[in-house]
């Protein structure tokens, strides 16, 4: 779930998963999160790597900082017995024009 508001490039963002077997809060084996950009670039991340962290039994999230504006979408997948799980979803981050073209290449230094 991720918080109301607008998201932009290069503010970070969290997003959480709670992951549960008959309304009881467990752990699965192993959990990651699948992320592809607008430009469809995927990144996995894994709680065994550190990328994800646990906030108490069955509650996961990380912080990611979107890198370019348009639809990014997520996949959390989870593995073990009674908790191999999938969950998906998408945000929009904005385009602003603080950040659309923005890089060295795109400016004069006047010294």
């Amino acid at each position: 779930m991720l918080a109301p508001g607008k998201i932009y490039v290069g503010r970070p963002i969290r997003i959480a998963a709670n992951f549960s077997r008959d309304d009881v809060d467990v752990d699965p084996d192993t959990v990651s999160l699948l992320t592809r950009s607008p430009c469809g670039t995927e990144t996995t991340y894994t709680y065994a790597d550190a990328d994800i962290t646990k906030t108490s039994a069955g509650d996961y999230y990380i912080d990611i900082t979107p890198t370019e504006s348009g639809r990014w979408f997520y996949r959390w997948e989870t593995t073990g017995t009674d908790t191999t799980d999938a969950e998906e979803g998408d945000f929009i981050v904005q385009l602003s024009p603080f950040s659309a073209f923005r890089s060295t290449s795109d400016y004069w230094v006047w010294w």
